[in-house]
């Protein structure tokens, strides 16, 4: 039993002693003070600097996002006119490939003495259709190149404006 006792009152010696310390550690810490109103106000600056900047990044992304979808609606539109100028390209050049048939059986024709109708309207048929297909890609054409330049000078008159204002 008296070892009981002797651990019960090394055990109460060091309660005694934790409990002086933690009142001395008490003692020892300062009272809240009151903010510095200098770091308050470097505080609300910063704040407000953050939310400006914030602003400015919405505002980036929004225009940058209205641009990445108008480069995506020119490329839509230049690779409808490439498209349209291809299949102008290859009519014009079956409309040729036709042309010349029509010339070898008219001249061969002639070359015989024998002056076929039907050859010659075939022949202005196909003159025709080569003529209407080398206007279709005339005017593929320049659409092709006005969807390209379209863009361009748009964003040279956007320029033109931000130095302006």
């Amino acid at each position: 039993m008296s070892q009981i006792e002797e651990l019960q009152g090394r055990i109460t010696a060091a309660m005694e002693r934790i409990g002086s310390g933690v009142e001395a550690l008490a003692a020892r810490e300062p009272e809240p003070s009151e903010p510095d109103p200098e770091v308050l106000e470097q505080l609300e600056e910063e704040k407000l600097a953050n939310a400006q900047l914030q602003e400015r990044l919405r505002n980036i992304k929004a225009r940058h996002a209205a641009q990445i979808e108008q480069l995506t609606n020119d490329l839509a539109e230049q690779t409808q006119a490439m498209a349209r100028l291809d299949m102008d390209l290859q009519r014009l050049r079956q409309a040729g490939e036709q042309l010349r048939e029509s010339n070898a059986a008219l001249r061969k024709a002639n070359e015989e003495g024998v002056g076929e109708p039907h050859l010659i309207n075939k022949a202005m048929l196909a003159e025709l259709e080569a003529l209407r297909a080398a206007q279709a890609a005339d005017a593929a054409e320049s659409s092709a190149v006005l969807s390209r330049l379209e863009p361009l000078l748009a964003a040279a008159a956007a320029a033109v404006e931000e130095e302006d204002a």
